[in-house]
């Protein structure tokens, strides 16, 4: 993108420069005055103008991130990629693909929770990658393991949507205690990351023949 800073003046800012008279004030130059001094007071008028459209956008913003959060209009959503899934293929690892069903689901809960804490936590601590993101057998200990991790998931998943829509919160700002990150960057990676894990949790099923398209 070109430098704005070093940009030359128009033609049209020349042209709107007043001209230097020699003469004395006349009518007509009072009129300028006045004409200028009316569009300087419009300023603050365009400038709150500017900045209703400004917060009216973010409004849309925040309730577009929410909504995008628990996402299922162009893909389906996790709760409907896990629905039916026997318990017996929960674990299994269908050939050419390095994770189970189970492991790529408590890797969804475990990073979007760890995303979440780092948000909000002031004293977070950083998980050891990868290990401490993926589960460490491919099949759930128990039928009880796997509805406690999708129960979790879905209220860390709730607490992301409200962070998002919290008033008091610049999405824009960066998290204290980050290098960096802002909020929007870390709602709009656990977007990224579940949708993609999600695409992965179908194919699993497609070629575990497990998945019906029409459900």
């Amino acid at each position: 993108m070109p430098k704005r800073g070093g940009a030359k003046i128009s033609g049209r800012s020349r042209r709107a420069r007043p001209r230097k008279s020699t003469n004395a004030p006349s009518s007509s130059s009072s009129v300028d005055r006045t004409t200028s001094n009316a569009k300087h007071a419009e300023k603050p008028k365009k400038s709150s103008a500017v900045s209703a459209d400004a917060a009216l956008n973010v409004v849309a913003l925040r309730a577009q991130l929410a909504r995008a959060l628990g996402w299922h209009d162009a893909h389906v959503d996790l709760d409907r990629a896990v629905a039916g899934l026997a318990p017996e293929l929960r674990g299994r690892r269908p050939p050419g693909l390095a994770h189970s069903a189970w492991e790529i689901v408590e890797h969804i809960r475990i990073a979007q929770h760890d995303i979440f804490d780092f948000c909000v936590n002031a004293s977070y601590a950083e998980m050891k990658w990868p290990d401490e993101y993926w589960p460490p057998t491919p099949a759930p200990p128990s039928p009880s393991a796997w509805d406690a991790s999708l129960a979790a998931y879905r209220r860390d998943l709730q607490a992301m949507q409200d962070l998002a829509s919290r008033a008091d919160l610049d999405l824009f700002a960066k998290i204290p205690h980050g290098s960096g990150q802002t909020y929007l960057r870390e709602i709009v990676l656990v977007i990224d990351h579940n949708a993609y894990h999600v695409g992965e949790l179908v194919t699993l099923r497609r070629l575990l023949g497990a998945w019906d398209a029409q459900s």
